[in-house]
């Protein structure tokens, strides 16, 4: 694999799946940082990302400091768990009207991820640098069943702002209720994050998804030797783009954690691996350009 090679196809590369500081799970570098980095991979977009907090102020206080002019465009958004009201729709009026382009359903604190946790407690996720009050579960369903009636508000400020809808941590099960629920509303903007990682989803699940629409996130992090966050050898990541196919796969990093590799470090790392077996450079391309930067809008 020459560096060339792979410097082009990272060219205007997006990075929808960015952790950087600040945040009480200890990172490794900020948005501006990232920005930096992803700069100089020639990469077009990132999106940063809190389980805590909006991060699209983040991003405006680093545009208002001149610190983010390096030609990488640096979108924010809000994840909906404790910190923010659990299922908004004030805050995530809020993050979209003030430039928020992804809206993450439950992360930390959806019943799936706290099971999930629960069952085990060596799952290799960040700790806490800040003592904080537990997450309690938010849950889209409410105790009848049905998807409770602040999920349309939020599906419909989704729809109205044009933005990404992702699933969070979710279950299948509530996953698929809310991407129903959101074609319904006509929100054209789905994403499921690792949906082997907590959600435990199936190819299966992964092919419904897709049929309403969806885009299928796979987080580098988890296939990186190198980062405490390895699951699994490619062929399990593989398997899953055959599953659903390249043209509805999305490759993010999902990175910026402490002693963890860089974001864009990663990305040249399992890119070429993917091509040293044999993957067709259109296809990851796809995964690393066409497909998030279609659905960010930055294509």
């Amino acid at each position: 694999m020459t560096d060339v090679r792979l410097a082009r196809i990272l060219e205007g590369a997006v990075d929808l799946h960015v952790h950087p500081a600040p945040s009480p799970l200890p990172r490794r570098i900020d948005a501006a940082e990232a920005a930096r980095l992803a700069g100089e991979a020639g990469f077009s977009a990132i999106v940063v990302k809190s389980h805590h907090h909006s991060t699209v102020t983040d991003v405006l206080a680093l545009e208002s400091q001149g610190a983010l002019r390096n030609g990488v465009r640096v979108f924010g958004g809000v994840a909906l768990n404790g910190p923010v009201g659990g299922i908004n729709p004030k805050a995530v009026d809020l993050a979209l009207k003030m430039g928020g382009r992804i809206v993450w359903f439950p992360t930390i604190g959806s019943p799936q991820h706290i099971r999930h946790h629960a069952e085990h407690p060596n799952l290799k996720f960040p700790k806490l640098a800040v003592a904080l009050k537990p997450e309690e579960p938010v849950d889209v369903l409410s105790e009848s069943g049905e998807l409770r009636p602040e999920v349309y508000e939020i599906l419909e400020s989704i729809r109205d702002a044009d933005a990404i809808l992702a699933s969070g941590h979710m279950a299948p099960d509530r996953i698929t209720a809310v991407f129903e629920a959101a074609r319904e509303v006509g929100v054209q903007r789905l994403l499921v994050n690792h949906p082997n990682f907590v959600i435990e989803a199936s190819h299966e699940d992964g092919k419904r998804w897709v049929k309403l629409g969806a885009m299928i996130e796979h987080s580098l992090c988890m296939y990186d030797d190198e980062s405490s966050f390895y699951h699994w050898d490619l062929d399990i990541l593989t398997a899953w783009i055959e599953a659903v196919g390249a043209e509805r796969s999305i490759l993010g990093s999902d990175l910026g954690q402490m002693d963890n590799p860089l974001p864009t470090d990663s990305f040249r790392k399992i890119v070429a691996k993917l091509l040293d077996r044999g993957m067709r450079e259109h296809d990851v391309r796809l995964m690393v350009a066409d497909n998030p930067g279609q659905l960010l809008d930055v294509a």
